[in-house]
């Protein structure tokens, strides 16, 4: 080359990232459309995840709700007959259930968007 003329400049460009595929493997998203065996494992994985979040909820439900009678009976079994446990009851039924039920439902809720988040990421390759 001469003094004059500058060096010749390359551009070196590649298959770009998103189209780059390891050799033999779809992606997650296609197996699940075409319904292949895979594509049933991926979904059954995300079913499973979601009825384990729900039967956890369900539980922490029906243990709130079962024992209640003996958190009923628990003032008339201490103060005996003379007491009636009527205010006690509504006051329980009012005060203490719903912020318990509300917090298990904001559980399930969250619980159950970070399975599908986990699920997206784990479909889209992230």
């Amino acid at each position: 080359m001469s003094a004059e003329q500058p060096p010749r400049r390359e551009v070196v460009t590649g298959v770009p990232r998103a189209a780059r595929r390891r050799p033999g493997h779809a992606p997650a998203r296609s197996e699940i459309t075409e319904h292949t065996p895979l594509g049933g494992v991926y979904v059954r994985s995300l079913m499973r995840s979601q009825l384990r979040t729900a039967l956890y909820a369900l539980g922490a439900l029906a243990l709130l709700v079962g024992t209640l009678p003996l958190l009923f009976a628990f003032p008339a079994a201490v103060l005996g007959s003379f007491a009636s446990p009527g205010p006690f009851v509504w006051a329980a039924l009012g005060v203490l259930v719903y912020p318990v039920m509300w917090l298990i439902a904001r559980w399930y809720v969250r619980r159950a968007e970070r399975n599908e988040r986990d699920f997206t990421g784990l479909v889209e390759g992230r």
